[in-house]
């Protein structure tokens, strides 16, 4: 009997080694944490929602299955909005964090500053394409900013 588990406990045991070995060697990029881990993360240049000012120096360049976090902030001038259907659904939002407070949305479709703040948007980059955020409304080319998913 003893025997037995002896052998039963082999034979669980070898095959997770193999396993365990097999994907924890340098072809494994992202770690066992997969796409959230670590060595697939990325900070973003901050976004500034300001009256009159511009949201971003330039587009912003991202790489699909990338994780990626980015701060917007708000500098409380004007209630303020970004909205972005399009670049929203082209991503898997994590979290947002708000004076510490973290929401895990199912969906987004636009943030609202209706005074000065911060907030921060953990999210992985999924669909390949051209996106923009903007603020609702206006026309000026400093009152977006383009994202490009590669």
């Amino acid at each position: 009997m003893r025997g037995l588990l002896i052998a039963l406990a082999m034979a669980v045991a070898l095959p997770s080694a193999a396993i365990a070995d097999q994907h924890g060697g340098e072809e494994n990029r992202f770690g066992l944490a997969g796409l959230l881990s670590g060595s697939n993360k990325a900070d973003l240049p901050s976004l500034t929602l300001a009256a009159g000012e511009p949201i971003a120096d330039g587009p912003l360049m991202l790489k699909s299955g990338t994780y990626y976090e980015i701060e917007i902030e708000a500098d409380g001038s004007a209630e303020l909005a970004l909205a972005g259907a399009e670049f929203f659904r082209a991503i898997w939002i994590d979290e947002i964090v708000i004076e510490g407070l973290e929401i895990r949305p199912l969906g987004l479709d636009s943030v609202e500053f209706d005074e000065a703040g911060t907030m921060e948007i953990g999210f992985v980059a999924i669909k390949p394409g051209r996106y923009e955020l903007k603020i609702p409304g206006s026309t000026g080319e400093n009152q977006r900013v383009d994202i490009i998913i590669q």
